[in-house]
């Protein structure tokens, strides 16, 4: 890592290939296979993956759940009776327990700590309220919610579901996201947490999986809930300086059993996503060299070349945003000139990027 700049990890991208929709059908996407030691490439498609899967390969999912975290709100009435004005953007980005979520908040430079913000439903009516209790940089605020209604007391999601809208990423351009209720979710979504999708899952239809599994492919569920990360820009100029916010993550006993299986027999553990990659690497450094047991914990972890890989055997990743960490851990695994090649490669045959785009499968 040392010596590397984020600008290395840039590359040229024509905004006409940044996916504004979902493929016409789940699964219908492109992909491009990468052999990491030579950086050979061969164009394909999704659902040929089995072809490059053997029996015994542990296939590694990601289940959390995205939910409606982006909601807009008013401000009351201040202190120095100045009219509120305008509406006020709030993403969720993390649970701090107590009813407080961390949140980004736009416009947020005049929205003060100890400023309530109102939230209202589709007929108009304020479903629940909250309360600035600390701020940080870059729009940052710490919220302690209350609902209106005493009744709903304590079924926090089902107020979201009711008033919240699904937090697609800023280059996706439209305003209509009803589609995306369902579209953005993977099809074994299950664990509630995320503000962004998974998005290497979003591919797997149940047919692709029972596919697999007919194939002699196990596969094994694990979760990371995806984060402030995924909206924050890196704002520094060395690699080494980068640092990410923290996410939460879980491996039940049966994804540790399922783990400790492979590693026992040398089987290829194959990571759907680079958040799969996230949590199994972090798991196994606070593992310490034992088999990984199930628990649940936060990681922080930056993965940029020079990284030791001490689980991941394959990759299935979506195409990433330029000088992001997401492009740094890819280029770990498979090398930086191999991965930047491969990106220069998909832009000239006109592969579709980021999260409703194609993807590629590194081994």
């Amino acid at each position: 890592m040392t010596g590397l700049r984020v600008a290395d990890f840039d590359y040229q991208l024509p905004e006409e290939l940044i996916a504004q929709q979902p493929p016409a059908e789940r699964g219908a996407s492109r992909m491009l296979a990468m052999d990491r030691s030579s950086g050979l490439l061969h164009d394909d498609a999704f659902s040929a993956l089995g072809r490059y899967l053997r029996p015994g390969d542990l296939l590694v999912l990601n289940d959390s759940r995205v939910i409606p975290a982006r909601l807009f709100a008013r401000r009351t009435l201040r202190r120095d009776k100045e009219p509120p004005t305008g509406r006020i953007e709030v993403m969720l980005t993390e649970p701090a327990g107590n009813d407080r979520w961390r949140a980004l908040v736009r416009p947020g430079r005049k929205i003060a700590i100890g400023e309530r913000l109102v939230f209202p439903a589709p007929d108009g009516s304020i479903a629940l309220q909250a309360e600035v209790l600390d701020r940080g940089p870059y729009g940052e605020r710490l919220l302690e919610f209350a609902p209106i209604d005493a009744s709903i007391a304590g079924d926090f999601f089902a107020v979201l579901d009711r008033i919240g809208h699904i937090p697609l990423p800023p280059y996706i351009h439209r305003h209509d996201a009803t589609q995306d209720r369902d579209r953005y979710q993977t099809v074994f979504a299950q664990d509630r947490g995320s503000v962004a999708a998974p998005t290497a899952g979003l591919h797997f239809t149940p047919r692709m999986l029972e596919s697999l599994r007919a194939q002699g492919i196990e596969i094994a569920r694990i979760t990371l809930h995806v984060g402030l990360g995924t909206f924050a820009p890196l704002r520094v100029e060395r690699v080494d300086e980068v640092h990410l916010h923290r996410e939460r993550y879980s491996i039940s006993p049966q994804a540790a059993a399922l783990l400790q299986s492979a590693a026992a027999r040398s089987a290829r553990i194959v990571a759907v996503g680079t958040t799969v990659v996230r949590t199994l690497e972090s798991a196994a450094l606070a593992a310490a060299g034992l088999p990984i047991q199930p628990h649940s914990g936060t990681t922080e972890i930056f993965i940029a070349p020079g990284f030791r890989f001490r689980i991941v055997n394959a990759l299935l990743t979506n195409f990433h945003l330029p000088q992001s960490s997401l492009l740094m851990l890819v280029s770990a695994f498979a090398g930086r000139e191999h991965v930047l090649a491969a990106y220069n490669h998909a832009v000239a045959h006109k592969y579709r990027f980021f999260s409703y785009g194609d993807c590629m499968f590194i081994r």
